[in-house]
């Protein structure tokens, strides 16, 4: 059994406390927590589940690495403390153990990352033999092992295009709903992931990644940005009300172009409200979100993929497919060299082991 340790216990965390419990090849090692109130309670308890896993959330990382675990799942935010984040998975490299990890966008495409980000943790690897994976939803599958995965059924290929369409009031993440994002800020406020380079900084890295696997040069990397308000005053179940006037729906495109023409695109249609820009594209089944890849060519192919989770909610159920993703990668990690892999690297597999498993 791989001794693995979730670090972090938020919306991914949690997530990735039930992956790690379902593997049958890892064991729930430790669970390390930053918030006081969460130190002591059982793992079971914060993750959700309706049993006890028998492993105390603890906040004392030096402890928990000096015990050489196997592996780290690293869900601690990395949004709004980028700095911090690295440096605790610097550490967790140098303690030997396999990482994976959602939280540093500057990380999904490694063999492009800045040297500043890059060659601290190459030099953690060295030092303590560990492995580096970084992933998500999207950036993460839904714009790397999906879209490839799917162009193979082509014969001829114009245009990936690669869709995120969600209502972020299901999201619980609300500093990153209405600060990065700017959901409810007035139209004249510049939300940091609007700031022009940032889509880039973020999703280019799937872009090249795309486009090294399908064989081809990007010329250049665009963006396209568009934002709607609120028409009406609207109040969200999970983040109280936001004003009529303020941003309410944003739509951008990060192009990848290739002889002039955008052919790698993904494309993200957010709205607080589904009032709010209607015309803009919805989920195939008008839900609250959805992941779709679109391939334009011959024959043209349309895949959408639906995830729910905790109740229902479709930001959880992508959260846990993000979770899985990494979780899943651990034990082939282990296998590996020592080294900073990226999502063509580690394979997708089945769930082997899995299949009815309680």
């Amino acid at each position: 059994m791989i001794s693995t340790v979730v670090w972090g216990t938020g919306n991914v965390g949690r997530a990735a406390i039930r992956a790690v419990d379902a593997h049958p090849a890892l064991a729930l090692a430790a669970v390390l927590v930053a918030d006081g109130a969460k130190v002591g309670r059982d793992a079971g308890e914060l993750a959700g589940l309706e049993r006890r896993l028998g492993v105390a959330a603890t906040d004392d990382v030096a402890s928990v690495l000096a015990a050489g675990p196997r592996a780290v799942v690293y869900a601690a935010s990395g949004e709004l403390r980028p700095d911090d984040a690295l440096a605790d998975i610097g550490r967790a490299l140098r303690a030997g153990a396999v990482v994976v990890s959602p939280s540093v966008y500057g990380l999904y495409d490694v063999r492009n990352a800045p040297p500043e980000i890059r060659d601290p943790l190459l030099e953690a690897v060295s030092a303590g033999g560990g492995s580096l994976f970084v992933s998500g939803v999207d950036p993460g599958w839904a714009n790397d092992t999906l879209p490839l995965l799917v162009s193979g059924l082509g014969s001829r290929i114009d245009v990936v295009r690669c869709q995120e369409i969600f209502d972020y009031s299901t999201y619980e993440q609300e500093d990153s709903v209405r600060e990065l994002v700017g959901m409810g800020r007035p139209m004249d406020h510049q939300p940091l992931m609007l700031v022009e380079g940032v889509p880039t900084m973020v999703w280019g890295g799937q872009i090249r990644m795309m486009a090294r696997a399908l064989g081809v040069e990007v010329d250049e990397i665009r963006e396209t940005l568009q934002r709607r308000a609120l028409e009406t005053t609207v109040t969200t179940a999970t983040m109280g009300e936001f004003e009529a006037g303020t941003q309410g729906a944003v739509r951008f495109e990060v192009q990848g172009m290739v002889d002039g023409r955008a052919r790698i695109v993904i494309e993200h249609v957010t709205r607080i409200h589904p009032s709010c820009a209607p015309d803009w594209p919805v989920p195939p089944d008008g839900g609250a979100g959805a992941h779709r890849v679109i391939i334009e060519g011959r024959p043209r192919i349309e895949v959408t993929v639906e995830a729910t989770d905790e109740g229902g909610n479709r930001s959880a159920g992508g959260n846990a497919t993000a979770v899985g993703r990494l979780v899943n990668a651990i034990d082939w990690l282990t296998e590996a060299k020592p080294g900073l892999y990226d999502a063509l690297d580690v394979p997708l597999r089945p769930a082997a082991g899995r299949l009815g498993r309680t």
